[in-house]
């Protein structure tokens, strides 16, 4: 049976013109197993908008076969089908309160969930990758502040919170949350991922020199920590670290 994988990026990645990247990008393509292998981009988040549609086309354009899956102007019928030609799903960022309440009417996160266990590979940027786990920080109801959402998929324990050091409001308010029973949660900057095998987490992959990931916790004595976690750093595309 396939393993089960999810890569979450805190922020970067494709279509955001950073060199560095290229990395992140590359391993997370590698992960398929395939030279040229059929990526889906899901633009829910988003509202299906054509500009992230177009960016992420030139961004693999030449490294993965394409294909974009749109559900508020829905093409696909069969989702199920749709879903087992791909080998990469690749979530884009947005709304993460938007693309969970769309991806439910559409019955998109059952058969996302099919998929996954069939082996195709799961991953997405900020609000693509909130989704995947019990709670997350999230802008989407008010730009420039991180409330806690705590009904996303499920799939993986815990929480996240994306930009987490790129973004002001990020990480005084995470640590709001936890202090206030939020529980334990991955907090990752940008330019940093989380790889996770049958829900395990493996380790953090950071393209970015300053990127990382933590656990934010609250500790017995009711203080409000962060524990890095390690991260093995990609490669630009000059081959330098």
């Amino acid at each position: 049976m396939a393993a089960r994988q999810v890569v979450a990026l805190g922020g970067g990645g494709f279509g955001e013109a950073v060199a560095a990247d290229r990395g992140l990008e590359d391993g997370l393509l590698a992960l398929t197993g395939r030279d040229e292998p059929r990526v889906c981009f899901v633009p829910t988040a988003s509202g299906d908008a054509d500009a992230y549609v177009a960016t992420m086309q030139d961004a693999l354009a030449g490294r993965a076969r394409f294909a974009v899956l749109r559900l508020f102007n829905r093409e696909v019928a069969d989702l199920d089908a749709f879903l087992a030609e791909q080998d990469l799903v690749y979530v884009g960022g947005g709304s993460t309160v938007n693309l969970l309440a769309v991806w439910r009417a559409h019955g998109l996160d059952a058969a996302l969930r099919r998929a996954y266990e069939r082996g195709v590979v799961m991953a997405g940027v900020s609000a693509g990758a909130n989704c995947w786990f019990q709670r997350c920080t999230t802008d989407s109801w008010r730009v420039g502040r991180a409330d806690g959402l705590r009904d996303g998929l499920g799939w993986l324990s815990g929480g996240f919170c994306p930009h987490y050091r790129s973004e002001p409001a990020r990480r005084p308010q995470l640590h709001r949350l936890v202090d206030g029973g939020f529980g334990d949660t991955y907090a990752v900057d940008d330019g940093c991922a989380l790889h996770l095998v049958d829900e395990q987490l493996v380790g953090p992959l950071a393209s970015r020199p300053d990127a990382s990931a933590f656990v934010v916790r609250r500790t017995d004595d009711d203080r409000v920590v962060e524990d890095e976690v390690p991260a093995q750093r990609a490669r630009d595309v000059s081959g330098e670290a």
